[in-house]
Formats: C-alpha cells, sequence, structure tokens
C-alpha cells in the first residue's frame, strides 16, 4: 500500500479516504453516498462514476490492502521456511499495513457490516494463510501461539496504539518488534520449552 500515499490526489483515494473518515465518525450504516459526495464537494454522479455504493468503497479498501498480502504469500510460498524469510514476511506485512491503520479501525467498529458484505471471510482466509507462513504446523502449541500472537500483534497493535503518545511510524517499528520477538522466540532452538 506505499502507492497511497502517491496517489492521494487521486479522485479514488480522495473517496475512499472521505468515506472511512464519515464511517468512522457516524458509523457505516448512518453515512451516505450524498454525504461522501457533500464532503468530497463533487456531484453524486461523479461520485458514481468510480463507486456505485457504499459496499463497493469499502470492498475497495479491502482490495486494496488484499493486493500486497496476495503478493507477499506468493513471493513467501517459494521461500524455505527459515527464520529469515518468516521475519521478512513481518516486515512486509507492516509495511503493507501502514496506510491502513483506518481500514482496520473501520473493521474494529464496524464487525458486524465486515461480516455481512462477505469481506471478512476473504480477509480470514488471508490472515489463516499468513499465519501459515510463520508457524511450524508440529511446533510446540506455545510457539505456535507466538507466531498467531505475532501476525495478530500487527493488526491489534495499530488499533490499540493509536492513544499512545509518539510518532506513527515509530509505534509502527515497535509494534514489529514486539512480532519479530515472538517468532523469533518460537523459531530457533533457543525457543523456550516446557
Amino acid at each position: 500500500m506505499g502507492t497511497a500515499r502517491a496517489r492521494r490526489g487521486d479522485t479514488r483515494q480522495r473517496i475512499q479516504d472521505v468515506a472511512l473518515d464519515l464511517f468512522a465518525q457516524q458509523g457505516y450504516d448512518k453515512t451516505s453516498l450524498r454525504e461522501i459526495a457533500e464532503h468530497l464537494d463533487v456531484t453524486k454522479a461523479a461520485l458514481y462514476y468510480h463507486f456505485k455504493t457504499k459496499e463497493d468503497i469499502v470492498i475497495s479498501l479491502f482490495e486494496d490492502l488484499a493486493r500486497p498480502c496476495d503478493e507477499l504469500i506468493a513471493w513467501a510460498a517459494d521461500r524455505p521456511r527459515t527464520l529469515e524469510t518468516k521475519t521478512e514476511v513481518l516486515r512486509r506485512y507492516s509495511e503493507a499495513l501502514r496506510d491502513a491503520a483506518p481500514l482496520f479501525r473501520f473493521m474494529q467498529e464496524n464487525q458486524a457490516t465486515v461480516r455481512d458484505l462477505s469481506i471478512g471471510e476473504s480477509f480470514k482466509a488471508r490472515m489463516l494463510t499468513m499465519v501459515g507462513l510463520l508457524k511450524e504446523p508440529d511446533a510446540e502449541l506455545t510457539d505456535q501461539a507466538r507466531c498467531v500472537t505475532a501476525l495478530v500483534s500487527l493488526h491489534s497493535g495499530m488499533f490499540a496504539m493509536q492513544n499512545v503518545e509518539g510518532d506513527p511510524e515509530e509505534k509502527r517499528r515497535a509494534i514489529l518488534e514486539v512480532a519479530l520477538e515472538l517468532v523469533t522466540a518460537a523459531h530457533g532452538p533457543g525457543a523456550p520449552q516446557k
């Protein structure tokens, strides 16, 4: 999603940004396409050129996040299951999530909508695939939990850290460091054993 910043002037991107802001402020159900158009100072017809429904806007946001996830999954599938590969998966995924914080806030605050739009299932499937890239199926349960938690921490950390003082990029790096520590602890022969 690194291209999102380069596309800030792009009308499609502006629509997505304004819609997410309004969904966060008012809720998905209470936001209309008319309000989105008004906030953009465009006609509803101009908005329709890009998106026919609110659902189309949300689906486009998930597709924008899914693209780098799918590329990462394809990249990792051809690599050996080493600690180096696993840490690179976390680094690249953290980068993909950098601009997705508003989307995760939307997901957190509109869980029923996400389920109803069926995007939740495809997102869940991607996350299960990502977890599979990090954990070994025959590893001890504690080490499997470390790998699952590493991925979850990248998501929930963004949401939980929004009220913590500090630079957003420094907070992202801190969350990544914690995720890397978890995968490293689960991977090596020095990993704590019961």
